[in-house]
């Protein structure tokens, strides 16, 4: 027969052991609040509390400060590699404030209202989400229930909702620029999907710089997701549209770029000696693939750290409005970019 258990230790019994005050205590246990006490008296509430096993009473705090201390994240793919690090932001700002996190992987829009009325049903006390789409009806409903949401790597193209994003029309420019100060000329773009935020910058980022110069794009095909075998899907396509064969191509993201390399070494085109590739995110192991691949370096772990603290002061009222905090993206540059060939003589595609 199993041993029924332990009754739960109380904040009065730690500060019965630990000799100190009860509200001492409740300082001294809480992340916001354990600054106003001496380091000698956490060490002795902390050693008092470990000792007799204590453990927070979420429930019965919930009551009494009406917040959980949790927080939802929405993402729309958990294998993507873009997605851990901006998760390690979200929990390493939690953790920090003694914030418990809820991560839901949204693989389609349809599951996403279920999801979120779960998340609700939890009474979580905020929403960090990944999944916006343009024009979405989910983000409407969240401003109407009241729920405190900071989008991550999505803007809200309405500003009503506070987001962090990476600048994606200067990782366009970046990647464009750097392929015209190679010498290509025509230059192709595999486009995110139109229906998500981030294709519809990066697309037309791209476009504008090569309006910027004076050029049209050799062609754009649009992927239907952010996926190695969409990329693919989109090589094929391009190689099979009218006209010379593209010098270059700017990939949405890199495993759009991998899929790419799939196709072209399928029908023995190489990278970087026939076509030129850049990806968009730099996520981890395309410096290992062959050849490395030239990317915009976006800072990940940052978008989530900022996203969280942003979703913080919302829920502890220091937001006065909302608005968008943009960071900078980077160009790294590896083999899989490089001067045209010469083309005399070559059949055109």
């Amino acid at each position: 027969m199993a041993n029924p258990p332990l009754p739960a230790v109380t904040i009065r019994e730690v500060a019965e052991a630990a000799g100190v005050h009860v509200s001492t205590v409740s300082r001294a246990l809480s992340p916001t609040k354990r600054g106003l006490i001496s380091e000698e008296v956490l060490q002795v509430v902390e050693a008092a509390a470990q000792r007799l096993g204590y453990r927070p009473n979420r429930a019965a705090s919930a009551l009494r400060t009406g917040r959980t201390h949790t927080i939802g994240v929405l993402v729309p793919d958990i294998t993507n590699p873009v997605f851990p690090p901006i998760l390690q932001g979200i929990e390493a700002s939690a953790a920090a404030r003694g914030y418990f996190v809820f991560v839901a992987n949204v693989a389609d829009p349809v599951l996403a209202p279920p999801i979120v009325e779960r998340m609700l049903a939890q009474q979580v006390d905020g929403l960090v989400n990944a999944i916006a789409l343009r024009d979405d009806p989910l983000l409407a409903y969240l401003s109407r229930v009241g729920m405190h949401t900071v989008l991550v790597n999505r803007a809200d193209e309405s500003g009503q909702l506070a987001a962090v994003v990476s600048d994606d029309r200067l990782a366009m420019k970046l990647a464009v620029e750097h392929l015209l100060a190679l010498g290509h000329r025509r230059i192709a773009h595999l486009a995110g999907p139109q229906s998500v935020p981030t294709g519809v910058g990066r697309r037309q980022g791209f476009e504008q710089v090569l309006r910027d110069h004076g050029l049209a794009p050799a062609c754009v095909i649009e992927c239907d997701s952010y996926s190695r075998e969409a990329g693919r899907a989109a090589m094929r396509a391009l190689l099979a549209a009218p006209g010379k064969r593209p010098q270059a191509l700017v990939c949405c993201n890199d495993l759009v770029a991998l899929g790419a390399y799939d196709e072209l070494r399928s029908v023995g085109l190489r990278v970087p000696q026939d076509i030129s590739v850049t990806g968009h995110n730099d996520m981890p192991l395309v410096d290992m693939v062959e050849p490395p691949l030239t990317t915009i370096r976006l800072p990940h772990r940052e978008l989530g750290w900022r996203a969280a603290e942003m979703l913080f002061d919302e829920i502890e009222g220091r937001s006065l409005s909302a608005s968008t905090v943009v960071l900078r993206p980077e160009l790294v540059v590896r083999s899989s970019t490089q001067a045209p060939a010469a083309e005399k003589g070559r059949a055109a595609r």
